[in-house]
């Protein structure tokens, strides 16, 4: 299967071998984030805070802003080349393979529709199709939304 995003080419040094690691550990991940962010059509600072405090997060501090910064931007990228609906597929259909991954992707992606205060229509749809794609059933999917919104509400 074709990674959902591709790292640089000719990755030699340690910085280019670096990159190649976060790209493979969290370019999926940071793609669905990014097919969010960017659903309603604009991409709001809270959004991108989300994206790299979870990131960050997630990493342990290991991901460093500008490698965020160039996942950002191959997340942009593949979707102006390939067009949304088949970037959310094909990310999908890589996160699928791993249940608790896809889950953990579905939580982030939801994490960035609420980080303005509300789900756009756009950011709506955006999940029910990653939650088809990723084999996230219905019940399961409204649960997690439901965390999701509700330590959003603690952290307020």
């Amino acid at each position: 299967m074709r990674p959902s995003m591709v790292a640089p080419e000719g990755a030699t040094t340690p910085e280019q071998l670096e990159l190649a690691t976060v790209f493979a550990e969290y370019g999926p991940l940071t793609e669905a984030m990014y097919l969010m962010m960017s659903a309603d059509g604009t991409i709001s600072d809270e959004e991108r805070e989300v994206l790299r405090g979870a990131l960050k997060n997630l990493s342990d501090d290991a991901v460093r802003t500008h490698q965020i910064e160039a996942l950002m931007e191959a997340a942009k990228k593949s979707v102006d080349a390939e067009g949304r609906q088949n970037r959310i597929k094909t990310v999908a259909s890589e996160l699928r393979e791993d249940p608790a991954r896809a889950e953990v992707a579905f939580v982030l992606a939801a994490a960035i529709a609420f980080a303005d205060g509300a789900i756009a229509d756009d950011e709506n749809e955006t999940l029910n199709t990653m939650a088809e794609y990723m084999s996230i059933d219905e019940s399961k999917a409204n649960q997690l939304l439901d965390d999701v919104e509700a330590d959003m509400l603690r952290a307020t």
